[in-house]
């Protein structure tokens, strides 16, 4: 079926419809809009590109370990070196939850209900709004999938919605990485806390502490499904979707795709699929025989590896959910020609991922293998109580999560010293995974590494969305310490 086939509210979108508040004064968005448009403002004319960061995370690293550590310059070269390509397996990974999740937003079914969704706000200020809660709804079920639904939703609320700011809008769709990802069912610590072999025995050990833990595992129920966990997620929220609503700069303001010079393309609904010559060769292309067959294979797999030892959720990893969403696009496009298609169409948004990723792998080598990481833990450890133990592990987090952009890997760095911190001051050592998870997600609001998959699908650089972002964590970052150090106060020790 073509696009011209397609109901009127599924094809090509209507002309963007005039915001209510189109032409009202600047002073009606608020001071809050009025400090976005300032921090944006400043970010536009001095935050460099995201390569930049990564470059200057190089050298400050480098720096603190000869500085604080008192490495010698061969060691920390040696750990920089060595550590450089330590992430391709990883890099591909992301790469791949990119390409897939593009690939499964981009089929016909996912995207009628993205354009349902984009059709509902009646301005600028409702769209930024409206993207911003389906960002933190969707990235605590998956953040991958969010990272291009998201993203995805928020250019079609573009194409639709006339004067909404294209910069806010796109910030907007990053925000449930920096808020509740981690706290949802993709959260990397607690389902490595809960998953066995996802952690070496030598951290079990620390965590199970004669027999406190029996085996060292914390399952979710006591991570992310704690009542205090749940009420976090909640609170973040509705927290980010009021200020976003309310710094979302005004008609007069706005910058919209069109003026940023930026071509939105044509609707994907509204496209006809792949050219078909009719020639034998091309026959299984244009053919759902291989899809099928691909598909049912890919789905045997998945059951079996699932339903394994009763693994249930426990088998969620990155491989896993690329290769379901690589299943899903394969169901949803139909024929191997039209998932090529996508395929061609994602790659480009990868080139930042694939520049950037091994220069993060060096500085976490540096940080691991000089032990600059014990020296930062011990300084915020030895300041702790039972009580301020919780916002100082959070802000720890955050802190290191600007420099190790990671919240897996990071987490192995960080949970030998802070889960037998949280034994010695008897802090529920749940509720401390829950603390690393809130600080962890923060810090991606003012470290473009996690942008990097879809600024270049929004043909924007980091410096046009982090005026907003900065300004989310203002707000945030203050909140999230008075929860955890509230919440923790409610819980037992150990679990």
């Amino acid at each position: 079926m073509s696009g011209a086939d397609l109901p009127a509210s599924l094809g090509a979108p209507p002309p963007p419809r005039q915001s209510p508040d189109a032409g009202a004064h600047d002073e009606r968005a608020g001071w809050l809009a009025r400090v976005a448009t300032t921090f944006t403002a400043v970010a536009e004319q001095w935050v460099p590109d995201a390569f930049i960061f990564a470059l200057a995370a190089t050298i400050i690293v480098a720096l603190a370990a000869l500085g604080v550590v008192r490495a010698a310059p061969s060691t920390v070269l040696h750990a920089w070196g060595s550590g450089f390509w330590d992430l391709l397996p990883f890099t591909m990974q992301m790469a791949l939850v990119i390409i897939t999740g593009y690939v499964v937003a981009s089929t016909r079914p996912v995207y009628r209900l993205i354009a349902r969704l984009a059709s509902v706000p009646r301005s600028g200020r409702a769209a930024v709004a409206w993207v911003a809660f389906f960002a933190m709804a969707s990235s605590w079920l998956n953040w991958g999938f969010s990272l291009i639904f998201s993203a995805v939703l928020a250019k079609e609320t573009a194409r639709r919605v006339r004067h909404v700011d294209y910069r806010a809008v796109a910030a907007s769709s990053f925000l449930g990485l920096g808020s509740v990802w981690a706290q949802g069912l993709s959260g990397s610590a607690a389902l490595q806390m809960a998953t066995p072999s996802a952690l070496p025995p030598a951290i079990r050990a620390i965590v199970e502490s004669r027999d406190k833990i029996p085996g060292g595992i914390i399952p979710l129920t006591h991570t992310i499904f704690l009542w205090q966990s749940v009420v976090s997620v909640l609170v973040e929220i509705a927290l980010v979707t009021l200020v976003v609503y309310l710094y979302a700069p005004p008609p007069s303001r706005a910058r919209t795709a069109e003026m940023m010079g930026i071509d939105l393309g044509p609707c994907p609904l509204d496209r006809p699929g792949p050219d078909n010559k009719g020639t034998p060769g091309e026959w299984l292309e244009h053919s759902p025989l291989l899809t099928i067959l691909f598909v049912a294979v890919a789905v045997a797999y998945l059951a079996l590896e699932f339903s394994r030892g009763g693994k249930g959720l426990a088998a969620l990893d990155l491989n896993s959910i690329n290769l379901i969403f690589l299943t899903v696009g394969f169901a949803l496009h139909g024929t191997p020609a039209r998932l090529m298609r996508a395929v061609r169409e994602a790659t480009p948004g990868v080139w930042g991922v694939i520049l950037q990723f091994p220069l993060y792998a060096g500085i976490a080598s540096v940080i691991v293998k000089t032990q600059l990481n014990e020296h930062i833990a011990n300084l915020f450890v030895s300041i702790s109580s039972h009580t301020t133990f919780a916002p100082i592990i959070a802000a720890y987090s955050a802190m290191l999560g600007v420099f190790v952009p990671s919240g897996g890997s990071k987490w192995v760095i960080e949970a030998p010293y802070v889960m037998r911190a949280a034994h010695d001051l008897h802090v529920h050592l749940g509720w401390t995974v829950a603390v690393y998870d809130l600080g962890e997600a923060i810090a991606n609001l003012v470290q473009p590494f996690w942008m990097l998959p879809i600024l270049g699908m929004f043909g924007l650089r980091a410096r046009d969305i982090m005026g907003y972002t900065f300004l989310v964590f203002l707000v945030l970052a203050p909140v999230v310490l008075l929860m955890v150090t509230l919440f923790g106060m409610t819980l037992p020790y150990p679990l």
